[in-house]
């Protein structure tokens, strides 16, 4: 839990959100009394974003060193037992931790919803650089360590799916069988729910992928949002990865598919100017895969054979489409007023050509 905030290219939280402060004066005791190594009074910011869990550091100074941690909690007005589970998400990495390395240490889990109005729980704080549109001016990476990075972060996507999720006690997590048809279904329903007047109706795509699941499906942890910018790299080695965060929608599915859901994210150099002009990572550099290359890779790895990723890539856009279509219908029927959601319908366009050009084999 050491950190030297002094480091360049660190990532840093930043100031409290109005509204959005913790109650220190219920929280500190709450800390002291459950996690005797926290003790006093600690300097709290907050990391940017917020539209999921709301995260915090919280740092303490001692007389020779700092001693920072993230505090993470559901956003106000959600239930934890909804689409914010602290206790889930808590759960998870603690019996993680032992089998897979990247995930950070938990130090404390509160369900007493006095405290903070909410489920919340402590974690260490993994102190390093996380890689998001663009890296930090002070990081300069040649070809072949940018390359070496992508490697690292597949390798650290492919030990994930190779948990033995039993013998971790994660077995009780979801339902693991039957996920392929659920998420389609489930994907299916949530786009044409959330469709507004000025986008497809996404019928052919919804039509294509119920008539090309396929037949057999492997059953491992996933991640479900496993990006770069998900990542915490070594600032002193920038290919080393030092932890994988965010871990809210992780369960028991089909590595096929999580890959699918990253290389929806997946912005190549070579894209057109609109998908470039979505890109949230760095896959631009030069010396990283591209989505072809990153399946190749995968399945080299892994020893899975199949025939065409088609399905896979066209259920991670369409995915992407209705997670976008969902943001755009709480604008258009003004539940929320955030400029930057105006035009994600014209998003949801491009995600569905990008679905149709899959289908036909020319993305």
């Amino acid at each position: 839990m050491n950190s030297s905030t002094s480091m360049m290219g660190v990532d840093k939280a930043g100031k409290v959100r109005q509204g959005e402060e913790l109650n220190l004066n219920k929280l500190i005791p709450w800390i002291e009394g459950n996690i005797p190594e926290l003790q006093g009074q600690p300097k709290v910011s907050q990391y940017s974003g917020g539209a999921s869990n709301w995260t915090y550091c919280l740092s303490y100074a001692n007389q020779d060193q700092t001693t920072e941690v993230i505090l993470r909690r559901a956003p106000a007005g959600t239930k934890a037992k909804g689409a914010h589970d602290m206790g889930r998400e808590y759960r998870l990495q603690a019996a993680l931790k032992p089998v897979y390395p990247y995930v950070p240490k938990m130090l404390g889990f509160c369900d007493d919803l006095s405290i903070l109005g909410s489920e919340f729980y402590l974690m260490e704080k993994i102190t390093g650089l996380i890689p998001r549109k663009n890296l930090p001016k002070a990081i300069k990476l040649e070809k072949d360590t940018t390359r070496q990075l992508c490697l690292n972060a597949l390798d650290s996507l492919i030990d994930l799916h190779q948990v033995d999720y039993k013998g971790a006690g994660l077995d009780h997590l979801a339902k693991g069988q039957g996920y392929t048809q659920r998420q389609i279904d489930g994907w299916c329903a949530r786009y044409s729910k959330a469709k507004t007047w000025n986008v497809p109706s996404g019928k052919f795509v919804m039509n294509w992928l119920k008539n090309n699941m396929p037949k057999h499906e492997n059953i491992c942890l996933t991640h479900n949002d496993f990006r770069f910018d998900n990542l915490v790299l070594d600032v002193d080695d920038p290919t080393k990865i030092l932890g994988v965060l965010d871990w809210e929608l992780a369960t028991l599915g089909d590595p096929l598919m999580d890959l699918g859901n990253s290389l929806a994210y997946w912005v190549q150099a070579d894209d057109d100017k609109i998908g470039r002009s979505t890109r949230r990572q760095p896959t631009h550099l030069d010396g990283m895969l591209t989505r072809q290359e990153v399946i190749d890779y995968y399945l080299e790895k892994t020893g899975f054979k199949i025939e065409n990723f088609a399905f896979y890539e066209v259920y991670g856009l369409f995915r992407l489409a209705g997670i976008a279509q969902q943001i755009y219908y709480r604008y258009h029927h003004k539940q929320t007023d955030n400029p930057a959601f105006k035009h994600i319908w014209f998003f949801v366009h491009y995600l569905l050509w990008q679905c149709r050009k899959a289908i036909k084999g020319t993305r």
